[in-house]
């Protein structure tokens, strides 16, 4: 996922952003973070659904491939 250094700038930007408005250059940086942010959860989101196994009523494991 997102870099510890990089979640924290943009949670702080959300609340900054609650408060006052943002900079042009801010709003840039919240939306290539939050941009970063959306890829990197799609990845791990997509490897998650890969590696789920169903099991049938006899307990035989189905992978069914994600589509």
């Amino acid at each position: 996922m997102l870099s510890e250094d990089k979640l924290k700038r943009l949670n702080e930007l959300a609340r900054k952003a609650k408060k006052n408005q943002l900079s042009e250059a801010e709003l840039n940086e919240q939306k290539q973070l939050r941009d970063e942010y959306i890829k990197q959860f799609r990845i791990y989101f997509r490897h998650r659904l890969e590696n789920i196994v169903f099991v049938d009523e006899t307990g035989k494991e189905i992978k069914k491939p994600v589509q």
